[in-house]
């Protein structure tokens, strides 16, 4: 290298040394030589830690609390601390989002995103304090903004409080679409069809149950999230390096926790047991679990208005969902049921996530699970894809379903499995006879039973009406206020 190349690239460029050399960061940006190595390392997925908003604005809440623990503590001067918190602050709020570039595809169970993190602040509270960017020995990304931490403590914490984050939105278009299920099921809780097991006929119900059903899958939804909360708030701040509290004082636990608590408003509390807290990957399943639950709810539900909305000519013919699209390059007026098709990928991309977290999380050799950034990845990634599937869903397909009422009466009358409401009155071998007759000849159960019955006409017509069986169990459709949405 040339002597004026040398000048170029100082006047470019910082020098930045760790424990494996030196390396130049280019002199505009907030990261440094950690964040710089994990950039030439992990060049795999072309997603980045900054692409997961939630997982930068949550590690920077962590930084901030203990930075108020070292504080109240006496482990790090006050103006140290003041300029760092000013510098979380920035990044809670969304500042200097662009700085962080490491893949989240990395190795080392996220010490190159807590170093990223660590640097950033550093810098950031170097310029706020009005000294340059890598001025380490007045503001250092180890020895203040990382005291008493490390990475198998704070890089869970911020994984879990970022999902806290995800699932307050997630919650809501989950409670948005088991309104909109419900309203459904409101509009039409006195119109009846045919209920089918096997795919087959089976006994009369109404519109509305059906559609009730889907809200009350999602009533159940919407709980299970929300009881992820006091598990996924249980942290390990003061743990340290696997656990040990090694670099910690004795009392930074409790105030690393009592810090966050007041930050983040949330039921935050300490890990009972620090070791086995590094290598618990309960609380990633567990979320993995109910978003995959959620995925299943949905895809039955997509599924079902698929068969319900087939034909319109040779299919079921129950509803219709809203046209959105030509369905065919080649055959004209065709249309496709393309929104719940695109929910039923959505969902089996979130049965993909569940096997990736499970594996990752059953990886924990010894005292380290070391996957949690592929964990965090696809829990964040599924998240933000079930809230929009969820939404779309709602827009562009249910809130605008007509049912069919003609139709699904003239299934519920016609079907041969209403015969066993006959059962009591007559016996099953009678009203077997009249079923198979009414399929033979194409008549209803009535008009049948109307002829090989000395039933009086009110009888039967009580007896055979559709609604009242659906209903045996009292109506399952209720308002919008009994159903706890």
């Amino acid at each position: 290298m040339t002597e004026d190349s040398k000048t170029t690239l100082a006047h470019a460029c910082r020098i930045e040394h760790d424990s494996l050399g030196e390396l130049p960061v280019s002199a505009d940006v907030y990261w440094g030589i950690n964040t710089q190595r994990a950039i030439g390392n992990f060049p795999v997925s072309g997603i980045t830690d900054s692409q997961h908003p939630s997982l930068i604005r949550s590690y920077a809440t962590v930084k901030h609390a203990c930075a108020e623990a070292n504080d109240e503590l006496g482990l790090l001067d006050h103006d140290r601390v003041r300029f760092i918190k000013a510098a979380c602050l920035e990044v809670e709020s969304g500042k200097l989002a662009d700085q962080f570039p490491v893949d989240v595809l990395q190795g080392g169970a996220g010490t190159s995103t807590n170093m990223n993190v660590n640097e950033v602040i550093a810098n950031r509270a170097l310029e706020l304090a009005g000294h340059p960017r890598g001025d380490y020995a007045f503001i250092h990304p180890n020895d203040h903004v990382n005291h008493s931490q490390s990475t198998n403590d704070t890089y869970p914490a911020a994984c879990k409080l970022a999902i806290i984050d995800a699932l307050g939105p997630l919650t809501e278009q989950c409670r948005n679409l088991a309104r909109a299920f419900h309203d459904l099921a409101d509009k039409h809780i006195h119109d009846v069809t045919i209920g089918r097991t096997q795919l087959q006929d089976a006994v009369p119900m109404t519109f509305g149950q059906e559609f009730h059903t889907f809200a009350t899958f999602l009533k159940m939804d919407v709980a299970a999230l929300e009881s992820l909360v006091p598990q996924l708030a249980v942290l390990n701040l003061g743990g340290t390096a696997i656990g040990t509290g090694i670099c910690a004082d004795l009392r930074f636990r409790e105030a690393a926790i009592d810090h966050l608590a007041r930050i983040t408003g949330l039921p935050v509390t300490a890990a009972p047991d620090p070791l086995a807290a590094v290598t618990d990957m309960s609380a990633y399943i567990a979320v993995s679990a109910a978003l995959k639950n959620l995925a299943i709810h949905l895809k039955k539900a997509a599924d079902d208005l698929r068969l319900l909305n087939s034909g319109p000519r040779s299919g079921f013919g129950d509803l219709r969902v809203p046209p959105r699209q030509a369905g065919s390059s080649i055959m004209p007026a065709k249309v496709n049921p393309v929104i719940p098709e695109c929910v039923d990928q959505c969902c089996f991309v979130i049965f993909g996530m569940d096997v990736t977290v499970n594996w990752a999380a059953a990886e924990g050799q010894l005292q380290l699970n070391a996957f949690d950034p592929v964990m965090t990845h696809e829990i964040l990634t599924g998240m933000e894809l079930m809230d929009n599937a969820m939404r779309i869903f709602r827009e562009n397909c249910v809130e605008g379903i007509e049912v069919n009422l003609e139709t699904g009466r003239r299934y519920a009358e016609g079907s041969p499995s209403i015969s066993a409401a006959l059962n009591d009155a007559i016996g099953y071998e009678r009203a077997s006879a009249i079923a198979k007759e009414a399929v033979a000849t194409g008549r209803t159960v009535r008009e049948v039973a109307g002829e090989r019955t000395d039933l009086p006409a009110e009888q039967l017509d009580a007896l055979l009406d559709p609604i009242a069986l659906s209903r045996r169990l009292g109506q399952t459709c209720r308002e919008r206020r009994d159903s706890g949405l």
